[in-house]
């Protein structure tokens, strides 16, 4: 039975009187006018007594882009109670949650949405959001695989990739962002993030060309060019990378990674001073970036301040006891202090982490300077077993390795290629080889 002619008259009078000043909220809201739109939004609910759903939602929308995330979650949630079956005003509610780190009620909005209404790419994206900062990253991948399904779009594809990544699984995130390259083959930030897993992997050569690919299309990107520029850095070429890094200082000039990898360059061409100065810059903007402290440590250590040294790496240490590099020339830097007992618990400390025939070999060095031949000996028939396992390229790569070889080898009387623990001990009247420690450059990863 239809509803009375009155009755209807006043319902189409109120449904008018609440939309009347739609067109104007809207109006306003696109022009970013934010201030003559909420002043326009106030009167319009005080014509419509509060119980106009379009200007809540507007209304919200602006106190979110204000930062007031919870004003915007009571005013979504006013206009769901409203209109609950507008899956916008859902989306909006779960948005907002999501701000304000509520994760699994953002989570519980969204499948709401997804009940009354349609399979949706917003909704599967944003539940694969929340789902990755749970750390649940099995139902965040099926989420952003299923939102990709309904639409594909960049963003979807870098979380995707991101899950794979925090996951340690380079190569399927490589795979995701490889497909996404096929979608949008000319999107920066995405053929970074691909250079950048390649360095990661260590396959240089394919990491350069991505970057070198997004750098055509962005050539002032930051983060493109600190990849970029580490590449070459590690190539020794350091004038082409301060280059390269003078280019990004004008965009970030405040980045911790930037001054290390800067510092590191002016370390490769000698000129220590300005690596200590870029390097304690470096130190200052990010304190608690351990590489820094690990390379601020090399430096003193080849200018000769080894309680310098010892301090910064052993604050290295303390942020990334994980490292073994460190604990190898924490003990080189021990020794030079005359601590010897303590460099060797560092240097058993290092060895027993990782197999390095550079371990090894400065261990050996460091025996035989403080005449334990005995234990000497042994180190260095380690060192020539992992030295032997190396590929000709590697084993010729350092020659100043080479050359500690042959006088350790004299030294200890031990044959070069002799892998027997028969070795003849040192003459009794062997001279001292008084033999430096080798100090290996650090990486500067971009």
């Amino acid at each position: 039975m239809p509803p009375p002619p009155t009755l209807t008259k006043q319902k189409s009078g109120l449904a008018a009187l609440r939309e009347k000043r739609n067109w104007l909220i809207h109006m306003l809201y696109v022009r970013q006018d934010y201030d003559a739109c909420l002043e326009t939004i106030d009167e319009a609910l005080k014509e419509a007594r509060g119980m106009s759903e379009y200007p809540i939602y507007v209304k919200a929308l602006i106190k979110r882009q204000r930062g007031e995330i919870q004003e915007s979650l009571q005013l979504f949630q006013a206009a769901t109670c409203l209109n609950p079956h507008n899956i916008c005003n859902l989306k909006q509610v779960g948005r907002s949650l999501y701000l304000l780190g509520r994760h699994k009620a953002a989570i519980d909005v969204y499948d709401e949405a997804q009940r009354i209404g349609i399979d949706d790419w917003e909704i599967w994206h944003n539940k694969g959001l929340c789902n990755l900062y749970l750390k649940q990253y099995e139902a965040a991948a099926e989420a952003l695989k299923r939102a990709n399904a309904i639409q594909r779009h960049d963003a979807t594809y870098m979380q995707l990739g991101k899950v794979y990544t925090l996951q340690e699984d380079y190569r399927t995130a490589i795979e995701v962002y490889l497909e996404a390259l096929e979608f949008s083959p000319e999107n920066p930030e995405i053929l970074t993030t691909v250079g950048l897993l390649y360095l990661r992997l260590g396959e240089n050569y394919k990491a350069f060309d991505f970057l070198g690919n997004s750098l055509t299309h962005d050539p002032r990107n930051p983060k493109t060019i600190l990849a970029a520029g580490s590449i070459i850095q590690d190539h020794s070429d350091m004038d082409v990378a301060l280059v390269k890094y003078r280019v990004a200082a004008v965009q970030t000039p405040n980045s911790a990674q930037l001054w290390n990898n800067i510092g590191m360059c002016f370390f490769g061409k000698q000129r220590y001073v300005a690596s200590i100065a870029c390097l304690k810059r470096a130190l200052y903007l990010d304190p608690f970036e351990w590489i820094i402290s690990y390379n601020l440590g090399l430096v003193h250590l080849n200018t000769g301040q080894y309680a310098s040294a010892f301090h910064y790496f052993s604050t290295s240490i303390n942020l990334k006891p994980d490292f073994p590099s460190s604990y190898m020339y924490l003990a080189v830097t021990l020794n030079r202090l005359d601590d010897f007992e303590n460099a060797c618990s560092a240097y058993e400390k290092a060895i027993d982490m990782e197999e390095d025939h550079l371990f090894e070999l400065n261990y050996s060095i460091t025996l035989a300077n403080n005449e334990e031949f005995e234990r000497s000996r042994d180190h260095f028939l380690e060192f020539e077993t992992l030295f032997q396992k190396l590929d000709d390229e590697a084993k010729n790569n350092d020659a100043e390795v080479l050359e500690m070889r042959q006088l350790l080898s004299s030294t200890l009387g031990v044959p070069l290629g002799s892998l027997s623990s028969a070795a003849q001990p040192p003459p009794a009247n062997a001279v001292h080889s008084n033999a430096p420690e080798l100090q290996a450059e650090a990486p500067s990863p971009g």
